[in-house]
């Protein structure tokens, strides 16, 4: 017999595109009904981009019609209030900017281990540096680090309008997972908690205005990646990668999932490019080059290397970025370069 839990478990078999969880579970499904042989949905989506939309009710009323006693489907999908057809390179272009924020770019790798939070406080540090209002949001719900790099560890307060008012450093704001923890509690959390919190650090925090918001990602193409995309229009991504073709392989599904959800890669950052030895030996412990080449050949702008520093490495580990206490030499200045490069790229 046709009802409406026959139809939401034939709705589970429908992916959102790009990405391996269901309708379902994205919370997309906001009526379901069933009179006789004919099934009515509803479907409401958070981004305004009509070829998704399109392919999410093509792909919904197949499984419907592919249940025994349907004889007659409708499927209503339904845009966001106010947000037109889209048509060009973003197509999250059209969501609402965030009030005072002039950009957000997301700082992305495939895997973890290759330096993305490093480079993520540096590159901001380094953007203040050049005389811009900077922002930056730890979505790395799991494995907060930016809190430590940053030298943060006191909770944010809240405003009278009620929104968390970020914590600065260096002249940057903050907003981490980190900051609202005790000590080395682990964060045990589902997905939609997940995209709920990240939800949250977006619109709920009086980040006032900034020329930049950059985001560090966690390692993936998860939830808290395609929350962000649903949540805020991005101006790009860029991917951070070291240059062994171990970490590029996976660099390329980072890739691809900015691809996937219509955000421009602003280009690739190659950390670990190499190190220079006491005695003025380059040994280039991972290879070298790789970033390039693959930027190279996916026709993505190459931001810069960033060499091997043991100041970089003292630096996170103390709370002081290289780039506040060694902006004149070269381990400082390889992250000024990157963010000149980024700042260009932005026009």
């Amino acid at each position: 017999m046709l009802n409406e839990e026959a139809i939401l478990t034939a709705l589970k078999n429908v992916k959102y595109p790009g990405y391996s969880r269901d309708i379902v579970s994205f919370g997309l499904v906001k009526q379901v009904a069933a009179d006789n042989q004919a099934a009515s949905v509803t479907l409401q989506l958070t981004g305004g981009n009509p070829q998704i939309a399109q392919q999410i009710k093509a792909d919904a009323e197949q499984a419907i019609r592919a249940l025994p006693e349907v004889r007659h489907v409708q499927v209503e999908v339904k845009l966001p209030v106010g947000q037109p057809a889209v048509s060009g390179a973003n197509a999250w272009s059209n969501q609402n900017k965030l009030p005072g924020i002039q950009r957000v770019v997301a700082v992305a790798s495939g895997k973890g281990g290759v330096g993305k939070s490093t480079v993520s406080v540096n590159l901001a540090c380094a953007l203040k540096h050049l005389g811009a209002d900077v922002g930056l949001l730890d979505c790395d719900i799991y494995g907060p680090s930016i809190p430590l790099m940053m030298g943060v560890n006191h909770r944010p307060t809240i405003s009278p309008e009620e929104k968390l008012v970020p914590p600065a450093n260096y002249g940057v704001k903050l907003m981490s997972m980190g900051f609202l923890l005790d000590g080395d509690q682990p964060v045990i959390w589902r997905g939609p908690m997940i995209m709920k919190t990240i939800q949250q650090f977006v619109t709920q925090v009086d980040w006032g205005q900034l020329d930049y918001l950059l985001v560090d990602l966690p390692p993936g193409t998860g939830d808290a990646q395609l929350s962000l995309c649903q949540t805020v229009p991005l101006d790009g991504g860029v991917i951070v990668t070291t240059p062994q073709e171990a970490s590029l392989g996976v660099v390329r599904k980072g890739i691809a999932m900015f691809e996937k959800v219509n955000v421009p890669i602003l280009g690739i950052i190659e950390n670990m490019s190499y190190f220079t030895a006491p005695n003025g030996e380059r040994v280039e412990i991972f290879g070298h080059g790789g970033g390039e080449a693959e930027a190279r050949r996916r026709k993505i702008p190459f931001l810069g290397e960033i060499p091997i520093f043991t100041e970089i490495r003292i630096g996170g580990d103390c709370g002081v970025p290289v780039v506040t206490s060694h902006p004149a030499e070269l381990c400082g200045r390889a992250f000024i370069h990157v963010a000149e490069a980024l700042q260009q790229r932005l026009g």
